[in-house]
């Protein structure tokens, strides 16, 4: 999918109707003897509704007419009898059928969620954060009346309305003619109705999607909002989505609420004629009142659930198309995947090759942009290479293709001999610690955003991580220690000590490869000293990759790449470059000229 944002409506695939409902009623299989169980409910309840007119019929013409008062009662007796056990199952199936409709949304929002996390960086760059949360979240429960009555309502009203038409025949095929001339005239109506009423559905979840992805953008951006005085303009912003959504869902239901007008003049019109044909054109005594009475019954029978099936496609119309984009989620193949032959990567000692590396971002679309190209160098186990260079030259590039969280598109990449893309991305990553300029925190303890990097860690590990990274001294003086409740993405801590408890987190899981991106940039200078030595510390023995634009925090570097133009410009030790006094020496020299 192209690059998306909340002022973008999602572009999707024609997909066929029938396949997604068939999927999505495939998952009522594990749920097969319960299910079972609600038919036979649900036989016993339609046999009773097929019955009633027929005792009705049978007391007006064999006992009120005949004054039978004893035969009345008993008859009566009987139809409380098996009403009360119709009562009876109706609930059971509606309880049972709830309990499997959650179940199975629990199933599918739990499919979707653990997919997405496997889905690749492009994914993720592709389209906004609301937007998906508006397919895991909203789109998920739109599904729950369509599955519950898929069996409650489709099968039964289904087999009550071919139950009726069978006994209408028996009874009488030119009184069940006259009363059910207007089907055709449904049939072509509706399909009308629902090949409209599907599109505009399809379109409102879009425009939902949006005012979705816009609200979860701006709260997240309040801060900027707030800093810049912005309220009106995302204030109007937010006005014309709102408008947008309200329109759309205006307009998907007024054309599916034309299903309804269209059963009640068929209905209509049925009941008229069969009046009409079983009075005039027939007439007594070939048409007896308790037979006209029961005809009239069982219309009503015929028309109910033609209305309730109605109202179920309506249902299945208006929520085919978040099961379109939930599908749509599903269906979306990992870029980054492991291949079926693939190992496990040992512990590996941190040697690292790049041959003839070359990667575009947004290949084969209009964005394309060509990042590295014909890349090669080797790091030895322990070196701490620095990245610089202008923005968007590709060191963070470099390093997410070393995470492999992209794939390259030409060349290997090799860590202690093993190509990345023949080992698992699971045993390559535990072995891996990522630092960035804005490193998360999570909602929980500082214990629990620390052991994040180590879930078996001990109390001793935990705390050592935290000590040699400078953490320690400022968590122990917060209220509660290592047990301080921190808000959602650390708000109430300073940058700085997010940063810290990043560290502790990465320290805490002993990765024999280390990614510094920007780490220290969020830092001021005093916390910077202290945190120096904790780097270090990190440092020690391990294959590192420090991106820096403070070209006073890589001095210490064994290697610095300067990254130009697709590749690297040149490289060297921090004496060595300046010496050559090439784009090194020109960064060097313009920093610090300017402190």
């Amino acid at each position: 999918m192209a690059v998306n944002s909340y002022r973008e409506d999602e572009q999707m695939e024609n997909t066929d109707k029938g396949k997604i409902i068939r999927r999505l009623f495939s998952y009522l299989k594990d749920y097969k003897l319960s299910v079972l169980g609600v038919l036979v409910c649900m036989a016993i309840t339609v046999a009773i509704k097929l019955v009633n007119p027929l005792l009705i019929e049978d007391a007006i013409d064999n006992y009120i007419g005949k004054n039978n008062l004893k035969g009345l009662a008993v008859i009566g007796i009987v139809a409380v009898v098996i009403n009360v056990i119709y009562i009876i199952m109706v609930k059971i199936r509606m309880y049972v059928m709830s309990l499997i409709s959650n179940k199975i949304l629990l199933t599918i929002r739990q499919e979707l969620y653990e997919h997405i996390q496997k889905l690749s960086f492009s994914f993720f760059d592709s389209r906004p954060t609301g937007k998906i949360l508006a397919r895991i979240i909203g789109d998920v429960n739109s599904l729950k009346e369509v599955l519950s009555n898929a069996v409650t309502t489709l099968i039964p009203d289904f087999i009550t309305v071919v139950g009726v038409v069978v006994i209408m025949a028996i009874k009488d095929w030119k009184l069940t003619l006259a009363s059910l001339c207007t089907i055709p005239v449904m049939i072509v109506a509706i399909f009308a109705i629902q090949t409209s009423a599907h599109k505009l559905w399809q379109i409102r979840r879009k425009k939902s999607s949006n005012l979705n992805a816009y609200v979860h953008e701006d709260i997240a951006g309040m801060r900027v909002v707030q800093s810049f005085s912005a309220e009106e303009e995302t204030r109007e912003v937010f006005k014309d989505l709102v408008k947008e959504d309200r329109d759309s869902f205006i307009k998907a239901c007024a054309r599916s609420d034309l299903f309804g007008p269209t059963i009640d003049f068929c209905w209509g019109f049925g009941a008229m004629m069969l009046y009409l044909v079983g009075v005039k054109y027939i007439g007594a005594p070939k048409v007896s009142v308790g037979l006209l009475v029961a005809f009239g019954t069982y219309i009503n029978m015929f028309w109910n659930p033609i209305m309730n099936l109605s109202n179920f496609y309506n249902q299945v119309v208006t929520n085919l198309s978040a099961a379109e984009r939930i599908f749509d989620i599903l269906d979306t193949d990992p870029d980054i995947y492991d291949d079926k032959d693939v190992e496990e990567l040992p512990d590996v000692e941190g040697k690292v090759e790049f041959s003839h590396v070359s990667f575009t971002y947004d290949k084969g679309t209009p964005a394309e942009t060509k990042v590295l190209e014909d890349v090669n160098f080797t790091i030895q186990p322990g070196e701490t290479i620095a990245l610089v260079g202008p923005t968007g030259a590709g060191k963070t590039t470099i390093v997410n293709l070393i995470s492999r969280f992209y794939d390259i598109e030409e060349g290997k990449i090799l860590i202690d001999g093993y190509d990345l893309t023949k080992v698992s991305i699971e045993s390559l990553r535990k072995q891996m610690g990522v630092m960035t300029q804005d490193n998360f925190i999570f909602h929980g303890t500082i214990r629990d955003n620390i052991l994040y990097g180590k879930m078996d860690a001990t109390e001793e590990e935990m705390i050592a991580a935290a000590k040699a990274v400078n953490a320690h001294d400022f968590i122990m003086k917060m209220e509660k220690g290592y047990d301080t409740e921190l808000k959602e993405r650390g708000a109430g801590l300073s940058i700085g000590q997010r940063q810290l408890i990043a560290f502790a987190r990465t320290m805490i899981s002993m990765p024999k490869i280390l990614i510094l991106d920007e780490a220290t940039s969020s830092i001021d200078t005093h916390t910077e000293l202290l945190v120096q030595k904790g780097i270090e510390a990190l440092l020690a023995g391990r294959t590192s990759f420090v991106i820096a634009h403070r070209l006073s925090t890589i001095q210490n570097a064994d290697r610095i790449f300067v990254i130009d133009r697709g590749g690297i410009a040149e490289q060297g030790t921090p004496a060595e470059l300046l010496a050559k006094k090439g784009a090194y020496y020109d960064l060097y020299m313009a920093q610090f000229s300017a402190l």
